[in-house]
Formats: structure tokens, sequence, C-alpha cells
């Protein structure tokens, strides 16, 4: 437990420095909390990066100088071990909130407040952070610039809110077999979806997991969505019937801590663009989704679903880069 909660005081202690730190100041906060060698992954166009100097430069760096005045707003922030592994995670969920002074990315600013989800994950070894993980929603900001790079979605287009339960932070130390609750039913429900159903979702089989007014928030591209029947059929839906060939590679981190849990993969899912997903055109080019999922368990079931996915990385075998899509757009 000591283990734990030193690890979550370690990102807590980054997250402070890193705030005040401003543009300049972030490759100390990170030298100042991390080991030498870390281990970055993060969507594109950052993807994989070692080492303080080159994290800071080519991914805070840029995002710092756009929001000159930012805070991290978090929703979640949990800590437990891997079960995969056993190595130790720390995971963080919420907002970067801003005023989107500069451009980023290529997106035009706006001058005016702007809020990056993103959930972030830290291994933790020997004392120092070891490894991170960032899935931002780009596509997010996109649409906040005002702009629309991508068909109408056929969730809702909003910002996910908190948990619904406002309990999501959990600095001080959670019930163990509550934690063990929670890990077994993300499992559990994962084992359904990908071997028992085979990605079909029936109703009576989301119902073994899930509570009936569960909320779905999805990525930007995909929206959001509630309830069994209107997840059913407002994404996975046309998730099953625009995709060919979908395969699930594992994950990377699973782990639960109190009543919430979560996973990612690099990357979690190959597939095919099949008969057409978020309203692009069928194609037979094999992609990927690199995909994170967060949970709130209630009571025996599970009641809220935070999903980020790699659009960019995603869309780009595909023949779609949205940073250029997004450029072009501003230039007209």
């Amino acid at each position: 437990m000591n283990e734990i909660a030193n690890a979550k005081a370690l990102v807590l202690g980054y997250f402070d420095e890193f705030e005040n730190a401003g543009a300049d100041g972030i490759e100390r906060a990170i030298v100042r909390h991390a080991a030498e060698d870390l281990r970055f992954r993060g969507v594109h166009p950052f993807n994989e990066i070692k080492g303080a100097g080159g994290i800071a430069e080519k991914v805070w760096r840029p995002l710092r100088e756009a929001f000159p005045r930012m805070q991290r707003r978090q929703e979640i922030f949990m800590a437990a071990p891997n079960w995969i592994d056993g190595t130790l995670w720390v995971s963080s969920m919420g907002k970067f909130f801003g005023l989107f002074d500069n451009d980023w990315l290529g997106i035009p600013s706006t001058g005016k407040i702007a809020m990056l989800p993103y959930c972030e994950f830290f291994r933790i070894e020997d004392g120092r952070i070891a490894e991170t993980a960032l899935f931002c929603d780009i596509v997010s900001v996109m649409q906040q610039a005002g702009l629309n790079p991508l068909p109408i979605q056929t969730g809702s287009g909003i910002l996910h809110p908190p948990p619904r339960t406002q309990d999501g932070l959990l600095f001080e130390p959670q019930d163990e077999a509550e934690s063990e609750k929670t890990l077994e039913l993300i499992l559990r429900m994962c084992d359904d979806l990908v071997v028992k159903d085979g990605w079909q979702s029936p109703n009576s089989s989301l119902a073994n997991t899930w509570h009936d007014d569960m909320v779905w928030f999805g990525p930007a591209g995909i929206g959001s969505t509630y309830t069994i029947e209107r997840y059913q059929v407002q994404h996975q839906g046309p998730f099953r019937a625009g995709l060919d060939d979908i395969v699930f590679n594992g994950h990377v981190l699973e782990h639960a801590e109190g009543c919430y849990g979560g996973w990612f993969g690099w990357a979690n899912l190959s597939m095919k663009q099949g008969e057409g997903f978020m309203g692009l055109p069928a194609s037979e080019r094999p992609t990927e989704m690199r995909v994170v999922d967060m949970y709130r368990r209630e009571g025996d079931k599970l009641a809220e679903n935070w999903v980020f996915i790699d659009m960019l990385h995603y869309l780009l075998p595909l023949g779609v880069d949205l940073l250029e899509r997004c450029r072009s757009i501003a230039r007209t």
C-alpha cells in the first residue's frame, strides 16, 4: 500500500511542477521525476519518443506555447499493479484546460478557452517515472476551433463530464476487495465482447456486465451515447457493420483501484475498414486502433465508460491525414 501511495505522490509532485514550469521549464520538471531512459508513447503525431529532452520538445513545449495559461483538471486519478505483468502504474484522466492563444499542430487558435480531453499513464519503477503513455483527443480541439474534418458522428458531440458520483480522484487507499471486484468485472466484460460474442454485443450479453442506463463517452468523431439500447444503435452497430477482420491484440496495461479501472493497448485492435466506419468510404486497407478504456463500476455492473482512440493514427493507413485536412480547411 505504501508503494501505491508513494507512486501517487511522485506523479502528483510532477503535475504540480509541470503546471508551474512554463514552456521553458518542462524538461527540468520531467528530469526531476523520471528515469534517464524515460519511454513515451502517445497519439499521432507524437508516437514513440525516448528521453526527457525529446518528449519536452516534441510533445509538451508546443502544447504549452499554444496554451500559455493551462490547467490540468483531473477527473480520475488512480494507481494499481498491472494485471498483466505486476508493474505499478498510475493513471490520470481529465482535461487540459486553457486559453488557446497560439496555433497547435496546425489547428488555428481561438483566443478562447479550449479543453483537451486526455488520459495519461505512468509506470513507476525505483521511485521514478520509467514510462508514460499519453492519449489525448486532438479531434475534439479541432471541433472546438470550428473545424469539422470528419463526417457527422453517430453519437453526441459533447465534451465528456467527470464521473457522475464525483469520486474519481483516489488520493486515499482503497479497499482491495473492491479493486479486485472491479478488475474481475472489466476483464469478464472484455472476454465476453472478444471471445464469447465475437464483437456482436447482443443486449442479453451486455446486460450481464452493464447497467441499462450505462453511459459510453466516446472520442470526437464517434461521439457519446446513453443506455445499452442507444449504445448498440449509435456505436456498437456502426462499429461492427463498418469494420471487417477485427483482431484483438491485447493490452499493455490492465488495472483497477476501488470502483475504477481501465486499460490501454499499442495497438489493441487490428482491422480493415470494410463497408466503412465513421462515414468514411469502404476500403480493404489494413489499419489499427490504439484505444484507452476507463470504467466506473457501480455495484455489480459497469455504469460509465470513457474511451480514447488515436483517430489520427487509425486514419493514416486509410489515406486520411487529419492534420493536413485541418490545415487545408483553415487555409480556405
